[in-house]
C-alpha cells in the first residue's frame, strides 16, 4: 500500500504541474492579447470547488485598476416610467482548485470549448472571437508550447545535475539472450549487438527495439568475429517488446551476489557464489531465464482457487552449483515471489556530465529524440494489439518508482510532458490542435466556421476522448483483474 501511494503521489505531483503550466501557457497569450480569461482552474470542479478567488487582491497589491467592462447606459422600468442608469460589470478572473483531479482548464471569454458551447449574439472586444486569427493562434497553442519547452527545460536540467549514465551494448561482454523467434531470425545467445543499418547501437533500451525492428540488417560480434545477421526491416514493435521470453535481453548469469539475512535466500542456505542451474525441474542457463521460471509460479499462482494452492506454487525446488559441485535444495517464495538475492550486473555505466550551457543542447537533442521515438511508436495504436496496449492514470501510475527518486521523477515528468504536448495537438476537436486546424482553415480561406459547426464539432471531439480515456482506463482494469 505504501508503494501505491508514493507512486499516486508523484502522478498527481507531475500531471498538477504540467497541467497548471499547461493553462498558463493559454492564459499569458490570452492576456497579453487583452481577452479576458474567466476561469483559471486547477483540476476540474463540477458542482462545487475546494477553493477559488478573483484576482482583486493582486490587481489591488499591483495598484492596477479593476479589470471591468466600461461604463454603458441600459434603459430600466420604474413602474409605468423608464430611466436610463450607467452600469459596470466586474469580469475579473476567478482563479480556482477543483475537487476532480483529471486535469485542468482556462475558461476564456468568446471561445467554444469544453467549458463553454453557448457565445452571446453580441460580441466585444475583449472576446476571443473578435481578435485576429494569428493572435487566437498563438492562444491556443501556448498551452503546447509550454509543455514542450518545459520538457526541454526539465532534460536540460536532469542532465547538468546527474548527467547522462548507461552501459554501452558493445561493453556487454556476456553479450545478450535471445527469444526463439530471434533465433530463428538468426541470432544466438551471447551475441554482442554492434550496429544496424543507420549506426550504432547505444544501450539497451527501446530505441534497441526500435533499431531492430527497423533494420535490414544487424552487425554482431560472435567468438569475436563479426557477423551480419539480414532482417526483414519490418518486425512488429509490440511483439518484440511483449513476448515472454523478451525478444532480447542482456545475458546475466544466474551467479548468487549478496543474500539478503532473514530472507527465504538465506534460508534456504545459498550462499554467494553459487550458480543456480535449475529451478521446479527446468534447467536455468542465466538470471533471465531463472526469472522466466518465477513466472510461469505467477501464472501457476493466479490460476489457483485456494490460499492452499498458492502457498503450495510459492514453494519451489533450486538445482546450484557450488564449487563445481550440484546440489537441491527447497525454497519458499515470499508474497511478491522474491527469494531475497541479487545477482552481480557485471557492467559498470559510462557516465556522461555536461556543464550548465552545454546541457541545453544536449537536453534539446534528448528531448527531440524521445518525441520522435513516442510519434514513431504512435503507429502502433491503431492495431488490435496496439489497442489492447493503450493504458490509462494507473498505467501512466504505475511508471514512476516505487521509492521517491528525483532524478526517476524528473525524467518521466518531463516524458509526460512531451506526451501531453503532442496529444494536444493532435488535429481532435476539443484539443487545442483542433482548434488550430480551424484557424489554419480559416486564415488559408479567409472564411471562419460557423459558431454552429464549432459547437458541434466540439462535442463529436469531446465524445471522441471520453472514449479514448474510457477504453484506456477499461484496460488498466481488466490488467488488473488478470483478463490481459
Amino acid at each position: 500500500m505504501e508503494v501505491f501511494f508514493i507512486k499516486l503521489l508523484q502522478f498527481l505531483l507531475a500531471i498538477s504541474l504540467l497541467v497548471l503550466l499547461h493553462e498558463m501557457g493559454h492564459f499569458f497569450f490570452a492576456k497579453l492579447f487583452k481577452v479576458r480569461v474567466n476561469k483559471f482552474y486547477l483540476f476540474f470542479n463540477p458542482k462545487f470547488h475546494i477553493m477559488s478567488t478573483y484576482d482583486t487582491w493582486v490587481r489591488r497589491l499591483l495598484k492596477l485598476k479593476p479589470e471591468v467592462v466600461p461604463e454603458k447606459e441600459v434603459e430600466v422600468k420604474d413602474g409605468d416610467k423608464t430611466k436610463t442608469v450607467k452600469t459596470k460589470e466586474y469580469v475579473g478572473t476567478e482563479y480556482g482548485l477543483g475537487w476532480l483531479p483529471l486535469g485542468g482548464y482556462c475558461a476564456i471569454d468568446g471561445m467554444i470549448d469544453e467549458t463553454n458551447t453557448q457565445l452571446s449574439e453580441e460580441t466585444h472586444p475583449w472576446e476571443f472571437r473578435t481578435k485576429p486569427t494569428w493572435q487566437r493562434l498563438l492562444i491556443m497553442v501556448g498551452g503546447v508550447l509550454v509543455n514542450f519547452v518545459l520538457a526541454l527545460f526539465i532534460y536540460a536540467m536532469v542532465l547538468f545535475t546527474w548527467g547522462e549514465s548507461y552501459v554501452p551494448v558493445q561493453k556487454m561482454t556476456e553479450g545478450m539472450e535471445f527469444n526463439q523467434q530471434a533465433k530463428n531470425l538468426g541470432f544466438q545467445d551471447h551475441d554482442i549487438l554492434l550496429s544496424y543499418d543507420e549506426g550504432k547501437f547505444k544501450t539497451y533500451d527501446a530505441d534497441l527495439f526500435r533499431q531492430i525492428a527497423d533494420a535490414k540488417q544487424v552487425t554482431v560480434l560472435r567468438d569475436s568475429e563479426k557477423v551480419t545477421i539480414p532482417l526483414p526491416g519490418n518486425l512488429d514493435l509490440l511483439n518484440m517488446l511483449k513476448a515472454e521470453p523478451r525478444f532480447v535481453r542482456p545475458f546475466y548469469p544466474a551467479v548468487v551476489d549478496s543474500v539478503l539475512p532473514g530472507k527465504a535466500a538465506a534460508k534456504a542456505g545459498l550462499q554467494k557464489g553459487d550458480t543456480i542451474v535449475g529451478v521446479n525441474g527446468h534447467s536455468v542457463a542465466s538470471f533471465g531465464q531463472f526469472t522466466d521460471e518465477i513466472s510461469r509460479v505467477n501464472d501457476v499462482i493466479e490460476a489457483s482457487k485456494s490460499e492452499a494452492e498458492k502457498a503450495k506454487a510459492r514453494q519451489i525446488t533450486i538445482v546450484y552449483k557450488r564449487d563445481s559441485l550440484l546440489d537441491t535444495i527447497p525454497a519458499t517464495l515470499n508474497d511478491k515471489l522474491q527469494l531475497g538475492f541479487t545477482v552481480s550486473l557485471l557492467y559498470q555505466p559510462d557516465t556522461i556530465h555536461y556543464g550548465f550551457l552545454e546541457s541545453f543542447p544536449a537536453g534539446i537533442r534528448y528531448g527531440i529524440h524521445t518525441l520522435k521515438g513516442y510519434v514513431s511508436d504512435m503507429r502502433y495504436v491503431f492495431t488490435a494489439d496496439g489497442a489492447k496496449s493503450l493504458g490509462g492514470f494507473g498505467a501512466i501510475g504505475s511508471l514512476f518508482p516505487a521509492t521517491w527518486d528525483w532524478h526517476q521523477f524528473w525524467l518521466m515528468t518531463a516524458f509526460l510532458s512531451i506526451i501531453l504536448a503532442f496529444m494536444n495537438i493532435l488535429p481532435i476537436p476539443a484539443l487545442d490542435g483542433g482548434h488550430v486546424l480551424f484557424l489554419l482553415y480559416e486564415m488559408i480561406t479567409r472564411r471562419k466556421p460557423s459558431e454552429k459547426f464549432m459547437i458541434r464539432a466540439e462535442y463529436v471531439g469531446f465524445g471522441i476522448l471520453i472514449l479514448l480515456m474510457v477504453v484506456a482506463n477499461l484496460n488498466d482494469i481488466l490488467r488488473w483483474l488478470g483478463y490481459m
